[in-house]
């Protein structure tokens, strides 16, 4: 399991390096993710998910699939500059 191999710390800064040049905040509590991006130039909160069950992470393909997910979520309402295309 992804939670056991990485900790809170890294399991962030995955995540939080994947949105970049916008703000990511990922918060960790207990066996729960909350991820909210935030356009720099306006403030502006673009994405926010939360209650991700950190279980679901079991692997790194799970981790990326989760941020390319995240991505391609943005990227709707966004059109985001770094999403993955379906």
């Amino acid at each position: 399991m992804i939670a056991c191999t990485l900790s809170n710390l890294e399991l962030r800064n995955i995540i939080e390096s994947a949105f970049l040049p916008w703000r990511c905040n990922c918060t960790v509590i207990e066996d729960r993710m909350t991820v909210e991006v935030i356009d720099p130039a306006t403030e502006r909160v673009e994405l926010f998910a939360s209650n991700i069950a950190l279980d679901s992470l079991d692997n790194s393909h799970a981790l990326c699939a989760l941020i390319r997910d995240l991505q391609a979520e943005l990227g709707k309402a966004r059109h985001y500059p770094h999403a993955l295309a379906s």
